[in-house]
């Protein structure tokens, strides 16, 4: 403990719930427009967030503002500790979520662009407090701490260790040499497809205040809706549904190529491996699940959501399963139908893709698809080995040699996500669900993906779990989203110990 810059860590937190509290504030004119008593709560609990986070900023002016590794874990960790318990004050001081336990479940699946609910009634909610619920998708999506990067130098202090600990996938790709200008850049294409997408659902028919929300959930891979049936509710209106499905997309890519592409080198794009294998992955599973319902399904089958549709019609049936494949893989969770009454095989390949997750440096959750790639290609080559033990073969990814250690890292953080898989299932059965819908609330959890199997399918939520099944899956959450080994890290005895 000694050598740890706790001045810095507690001031980094207090500029982090300083923010958090400004954007808990940016929901009073929505709660104003709709004349709702909400606003009395919601400034409230941005005026204690704020206070809170003055107080940890101007009493901890630290001596030395050099930013080691293990002050980066922490204040990362502790950083999303902040954004949950903070964002927790509106959903309790407006009476909407009055029970802790829901409240810090809600809050986390917020942050952690989880989408899961504990919510039965969502358009009964006040309509501050559904933006507020949106806004904590969009605030987790990119990472706060990132945004934070691009104000860290005015404090005199390099934000390299935290864009490494906070960025998803195994490996933070630079759009500059400066991490600062790589935060502002990342963020500046953050506001600019929720922007657009916003602009496109307005004009596609969805109200404004739909618009925003559905726009600041797709581009964060966060997956809370208006709406109690969520996209189901514009499956009459198919433009709405390709907009999202395309956002969700490209939320899911690797934000570094999105950047490329917009600078007009398309090349760069086409000789990403991730990518093609991310698309050309999505275009053939979406293909296996269309033909298994178009031609061994009972033409008659319909969605057991609102709005009902045949799904024996060739668009619809392409279009429901292109958007719950996407919305699954991307770790969205936007549902426009129930995927697990098509059938056992298709549940079965959902359920496998929940274990799939987007491209590293996107917004989504998951194992990643370039650490599946890079232990396939390792797999392989064991058999090459095996035929010759004394040759020297890298796995190369884009054209490169991976180092040794890139490589297991990558091995490890499997085994350890599919031996938390386990556990977590295991503790989730004891804790009373049943083995389908511990497995699924489980992996949708770990993968930050929403909706799942079993009584947490698309047509359900969280709210009937128990309360410590609803913290144990916070947790999961939690880990989830910051990739396991920057929070458990902080478990394991030799990272408390002197350098």
């Amino acid at each position: 403990m000694e050598n740890l810059n706790l001045k810095l860590i507690f001031r980094f937190l207090g500029i982090t719930a300083i923010l958090n509290g400004f954007f808990m504030w940016l929901t009073i004119p929505f709660s104003l427009y709709f004349e709702e008593k909400a606003v009395l709560g919601i400034l409230t609990s941005g005026i204690i967030t704020i206070f809170i986070g003055l107080i940890l900023f101007f009493f901890n002016k630290p001596d030395n503002k050099n930013l080691q590794k293990k002050e980066g874990y922490l204040i990362v960790t502790l950083g999303w500790v902040t954004l949950t318990i903070t964002g927790m004050l509106p959903y309790l001081m407006t009476g909407s979520i009055p029970s802790i336990t829901d409240a810090l479940f809600e809050t986390i699946s917020g942050y952690s662009t989880t989408g899961s609910s504990i919510l039965t009634d969502i358009e009964s909610m006040p309509k501050g407090i559904l933006f507020w619920r949106s806004a904590t998708h969009w605030i987790g999506g990119m990472g706060i701490i990132v945004l934070t990067i691009a104000i860290l130098p005015l404090l005199g202090i390099g934000g390299m260790q935290l864009f490494m600990a906070e960025a998803p996938g195994p490996s933070a790709d630079k759009l500059h040499p400066r991490i600062t200008d790589t935060a502002k850049r990342l963020w500046l294409i953050y506001v600019g497809l929720t922007l657009i997408e916003f602009l496109l659902l307005k004009v596609a028919g969805m109200t404004w205040f739909d618009a925003i929300n559905h726009a600041m959930a797709t581009v964060s891979t966060g997956g809370f809706s208006t709406k109690n049936t969520s996209v189901a509710y514009w499956n009459n209106a198919p433009l709405i549904q390709y907009i999202i499905l395309f956002f969700m997309f490209i939320a899911g890519a690797n934000f570094v190529l999105v950047y490329f592409a917009l600078k007009g080198k398309i090349k760069k794009v086409i000789e990403s491996e991730e990518f093609r294998y991310y698309f050309f992955g999505t275009l053939l599973i979406t293909s296996i699940i269309s033909i298994a319902i178009l031609f061994f399904k009972d033409p008659a089958l319909v969605t057991t959501i609102e709005h009902p549709e045949v799904l024996g019609h060739t668009e619809s049936t392409i279009r429901h399963t292109l958007f719950s494949v996407i919305s699954v893989i991307t770790t969205t969770g936007f549902v426009s139908a129930d995927f697990t009454t098509w059938s056992f095989f298709v549940t079965a390949i959902f359920f496998a893709l929940f274990f799939s997750g987007g491209s590293a440096g996107s917004t989504s959750g998951g194992v990643k698809v370039v650490r599946h790639i890079v232990m396939l290609k390792n797999s392989f080559l064991e058999f090459k080995k095996a035929l010759h033990p004394n040759a020297i073969i890298p796995v190369r990814y884009d054209g490169k040699a991976v180092q040794q250690t890139i490589v297991f890292n990558i091995i490890s953080f499997f085994i350890l996500y599919m031996f938390i898989f386990i556990i977590g299932s295991v503790v989730l059965a004891m804790m009373g669900l049943d083995f389908q819908s511990a497995i699924g609330a489980c992996a949708s959890s770990l993968g930050n993906i929403g909706p799942a199997i079993g009584s947490v399918s698309p047509v359900d939520n969280f709210s009937h779990l128990s309360s410590s099944a609803k913290v144990f899956c916070s947790f999961l959450m939690l880990i989830g989203r910051l990739e396991l080994f920057t929070v458990l890290i902080l478990f394991t005895p030799f990272f408390w110990k002197k350098n």
